[in-house]
């Protein structure tokens, strides 16, 4: 992995090239896909297998297609013209599916292998992959102290089961297919991602959504008592929305990055219980808490290190965690009591 100073040079952009979101109807995707049409690029194509009508954001003027990416001859279809390709498209949610499902995470990997195999083809410029933290050796993680994770942290490989290993085996493929074929691929380990517009009921959501809909739904039926997964001592750092979409494109219009697995979260690291506390402190209210430790939850601690993302691109996500959580709880009670009223929301 490189590991010299390189300076970030400005790259004049054409805005009338084909973008590709894969997943695009997901939480990232979609926010990926506003990010880009608030830019003025004027030819987006958003694919996720979901019905239009379950998509998270539907942004105007950009094309929208219901594939399933797992099939090749969709993958195909999906990348025509494509001069640039982002592939978030994955099963996966929160560590409640990711523990319980780890043979649907893992099947990712035929999305991943198909999208870059057609990307290639299709000679696509610039291909964007998401992987997540959750490939770093977990020994390195069994402590709520936990140091920060570098990039050189998942080798020797021990990445947590089902999706940890998917998203390596796919990091692999986007680096073989630079040193082998000459594919400019680019690759970001994401470290939580919340706020507006995200999944925050129903299984597949986070600890922020999942904390912010417990308080919302207590407060309204007036419960005492907050249910809390594990033993509120975990710890983790999370990234806000609009960090990530920015982070995604500095880093693939970034060369000095080809190939090369790079941190993308913030490094401000809160436990499970602080977090409960932040949230309660937005809502106005205290609840007595119900830790249950047989719940899914994860590693002891991880937390992002950004001694590679500032030295390199000179930025790093810096959305403070209460300010991003205010804006996140705000738009959840505003979808828990629309839905309430007999309202079509998110979920």
């Amino acid at each position: 992995m490189p590991d010299k100073k390189v300076s970030p040079k400005a790259k004049a952009i054409d805005k009338t090239i084909q973008i590709v979101i894969a997943g695009g109807g997901g939480f990232i995707g979609g926010s990926l896909a506003r990010y880009f049409h608030d830019k003025g690029f004027t030819r987006i194509r958003a694919i996720d297998k979901k019905p239009l009508s379950d998509w998270y954001q539907r942004v105007p003027g950009v094309e929208c297609l219901c594939l399933d990416l797992s099939q090749e001859k969709n993958c195909r279809r999906a990348v025509e013209g494509a001069g640039e390709i982002y592939q978030l498209a994955a099963d996966m949610g929160g560590m409640g599916f990711i523990e319980r499902f780890r043979i649907e995470c893992l099947r990712s990997v035929l999305i991943n292998t198909h999208m870059i195999e057609s990307a290639y083809k299709a000679g696509c410029d610039r291909y964007f992959y998401s992987s997540s933290a959750c490939v770093y050796n977990t020994d390195l993680q069994k402590d709520p102290n936990v140091r920060a994770l570098k990039e050189t942290d998942a080798y020797p490989a021990m990445s947590e089961r089902g999706y940890g290993w998917e998203k390596l085996i796919s990091e692999m493929l986007c680096q073989e297919y630079w040193a082998e074929r000459g594919m400019k691929t680019f690759i970001a380990r994401f470290h939580n991602v919340y706020g507006p517009w995200g999944t925050w009921d129903g299984g597949r959501e986070k600890a922020p959504a999942a904390l912010c809909r417990k308080v919302i739904t207590a407060k309204d039926l007036g419960h005492k008592e907050l249910p809390i997964w594990g033993d509120g001592t975990q710890t983790r750092s999370f990234m806000y929305i609009d960090d990530c979409v920015k982070g995604i494109d500095r880093i693939t219009h970034f060369d000095g990055l080809i190939a090369t697995p790079i941190n993308l979260g913030t490094s401000e690291l809160i436990s499970v219980a602080d977090l409960v506390s932040l949230v309660e402190d937005i809502a106005g209210v205290k609840f007595k808490r119900k830790y249950d430790p047989t719940a899914p939850k994860g590693v002891a601690g991880r937390n992002s290190d950004n001694t590679m993302i500032k030295r390199i691109l000179g930025w790093e996500p810096s959305t403070p965690l209460r300010v991003g959580m205010r804006k996140t709880y705000a738009w959840i009670e505003q979808q828990y009591f629309a839905r309430k009223a007999g309202h079509r929301t998110i979920d």
